[in-house]
This record gives C-alpha cells, structure tokens and sequence, in this order.
C-alpha cells in the first residue's frame, strides 16, 4: 500500500477543514518558487502563526495586505543609496524580492505581525460567530402529549 505525503497540501491554508485544504490545493496551483520559505503553526484551536524566514529584509521592506479572504505578504529589497555594486565571492542568502499568497478561512482575521531575527510573524484568530457555534439543544420528556397538525396539542385521552 502506498502512502502520500500530504504536506504540500496544507501549505498556504490556514483555518480550513483539512480535507478542503486537500480539495482546494489540489484545483488551485501553488507557486513552486519555495522563497521564502514559510512555517504555519497551530497554537490553540481557534489561533494561528504564520512565520516567513526574510533574512535581509528591514520593516521598510516588507508590505502584508489582507483583501476579502486572500493574505498577501510582499518584499523589496530598496536599492542601496548612490545605486553602488556590492562584489560578492560567495552569495548565499537570496534577497530578491517576493509575493506569497495565504488564503485564509472565512471568519479568519490578522490580529497582528512582527519582526524579530530576520523572521516575520504574523498572528492570526479564528473569530467564529454566536449564530454558527454548536449549541447544545434539550432534549424534553414528551409527558404523553402529541403535537398533531399546525399547533393542536392532543393529549393521552384525547381522539386524534
């Protein structure tokens, strides 16, 4: 029997049913750049992190925007001033510039981002309404009474 990674299939989803995220992935193409790369934690039930590795990249660099259910982080690296050509031996750590796409569950909203050690955090909460929480429903001893046709009530004696 075969098993299958299904890793790919959660990267760029955050607070879906896993099994939407197997359905969404598959129908919508991801970019295959891999940079930068990215993490996606779980912190509680409701709460996320979604945490990029911008090594290089200051405050001034980086741009997230939030549009209906579609997170977009983006980066540019400014041109350094005098427009002077740095010669390097070895380059190793990739500063071009970048756009990496979230889709995000509805009722998902960024509560906050920061920028620590060359990794970008951005936070996010799953706000679900009262209306579409589970609630817990009575369950009542019928006590012999029977509800028959638009609001008559019979009882045990009663002819129905």
């Amino acid at each position: 029997m075969r098993t299958y990674d299904m890793t790919p299939l959660y990267r760029s989803t955050v607070g879906f049913d896993r099994l939407f995220n197997e359905l969404f992935d598959t129908v919508n193409k991801l970019d295959g750049s891999g940079y930068p790369p990215y993490n996606i934690e779980l912190a509680d039930e409701n709460n996320y992190r979604i945490t990029l590795a911008v090594a290089g990249f200051g405050e001034d660099d980086l741009d997230i925007e939030v549009t209906e259910q579609t997170l977009a982080i983006t980066g540019k690296r400014n041109e350094p001033e005098g427009g002077e050509q740095r010669q390097f031996l070895h380059q190793g750590i990739a500063g071009r510039s970048f756009e990496r796409r979230f889709q995000l569950a509805e009722h998902v909203r960024v509560t906050g981002a920061s920028l620590e050690n060359g990794l970008l955090n951005i936070d996010l909460e799953r706000e679900i309404p009262e209306a579409k929480k589970p609630r817990k429903i009575e369950i009542s001893q019928a006590k012999g009474n029977v509800l028959r046709g638009p609001g008559k009530l019979l009882g045990k004696n009663d002819a129905a």
